[in-house]
């Protein structure tokens, strides 16, 4: 069995982070989003790999490598453009050939891994398990719809009418039988091959197409607010451990990790946190659920329920929270007078000022 993982989007909901790196390489506990899919596929005892790259090609590769860091055997396989999950099947039909395969999106994340589904799926192999899970709002994803038997009778890519509140999860298991569905399929009216129709295409030919509705965790990481969430969960489970140095001023509370090289003085800080390495926090208070990546500065200041990204600094802040800040970001207060506040902001960034 292979997997294909798909790492071509673009990330515009998470720009303007995602106008200098690629989402899925955003961290989460200090560590990309996309590093998860890759333990999990390992962890299933899956080795061949098969990785779709678009504009942050270079970024991604950088970051993998051949995935012997991961104990997997990665193949890059170019899109041009992201047309589609479905597409991104057709242009692998090389890499899979005719095997059986995990499809994993790059920027989800699934809590507890893909073995147990994996298993499942080569004793039984159906023809395509699809997963599935109940969202508030449908309408942003792809939706199922299930008989009274439980069977899948009905798919759609973003309905403005959702039929259920059966969101598809961003992990798809299939057999070959795929590849003539996806040749089948016309684009939609988003100009796409979507996986849904191919999956829709399959059940009206008499494919054995099953789901699984999980009750675990999962998270599109394609917002601000999801990124956080998840970090939040990851951060769950985090083991406190000290490699850097913390002086006698300073109290930690609960799980703290500190990194190697990293300082602590003067500080409080509430795990769960995660404080990368070569990074200095001073009279500051850092409170639960922050990931403080490598070579960052906190002086000064109280941050909490934040990540902050590599070579940042947050210095005379009274308080940072719920908040995503990018690489070599500097966070500074503005003067008391003028009462004004001054701003440099990407496209499509969301900044809220108190009055």
């Amino acid at each position: 069995m292979k997997a294909l993982l798909l790492s071509g989007g673009s990330g515009t909901r998470l720009r303007p982070i995602t106008h200098t790196s690629a989402k899925q390489l955003v961290p989460v506990a200090n560590k990309p989003v996309l590093f998860y899919g890759l333990e999990a596929i390992a962890q299933a005892g899956i080795t061949e790999v098969g990785i779709v790259v678009g504009d942050t090609a270079e970024e991604i590769r950088a970051a993998v490598g051949d995935g012997s860091a991961f104990g997997l055997d990665v193949t890059y396989i170019p899109q041009s453009a992201p047309l589609g999950l479905a597409h991104a099947v057709l242009i692998a039909r090389e890499f899979l050939g005719e095997d059986d395969f995990v499809m994993y999106l790059g920027d989800n994340f699934v809590v507890g891994g893909i073995t147990s589904l994996v298993d499942a799926f080569r004793a039984e192999r159906p023809d395509a398990r699809i997963l599935l899970t109940r969202v508030a709002d449908p309408s942003a994803f792809g939706v199922a719809q299930l008989d009274d038997s439980g069977r899948v009778v009905g798919l759609e890519e973003k309905p403005p009418q959702p039929r259920s509140d059966l969101a598809l999860v961003g992990v798809y298991l299939f057999t070959p039988a795929v590849h003539e569905a996806v040749r089948a399929i016309k684009p939609s009216g988003r100009g796409e091959l979507e996986i849904t129709d191919a999956l829709q295409w399959m059940i009206d030919a008499g494919r054995d197409v099953r789901s699984t509705t999980i009750s675990g965790y999962w998270k599109d990481t394609g917002n601000v607010t999801d990124m956080l969430e998840v970090n939040r969960s990851v951060l769950e489970g985090l083991e406190g451990r000290i490699d850097g140095t913390v002086d006698g001023l300073s109290e930690l509370i609960g799980r703290v990790r500190v990194g190697a090289g990293a300082q602590v003085t003067g500080s409080r800080i509430v795990g769960p946190v995660v404080i990368g390495a070569n990074t200095v926090i001073a009279d500051s208070y850092v409170g639960p659920f922050t990931s403080i990546a490598e070579d960052c500065r906190i002086e000064d200041s109280e941050i909490e329920y934040s990540i902050v990204l590599r070579d940042s600094s947050v210095r005379g802040v009274g308080r940072v929270e719920a908040s995503l800040i990018g690489r070599n970001v500097e966070v500074t207060p503005a003067p008391r007078k003028p009462a004004a506040h001054r701003l440099v902001l990407g496209d499509h960034s969301k900044v809220q000022i108190s009055p």
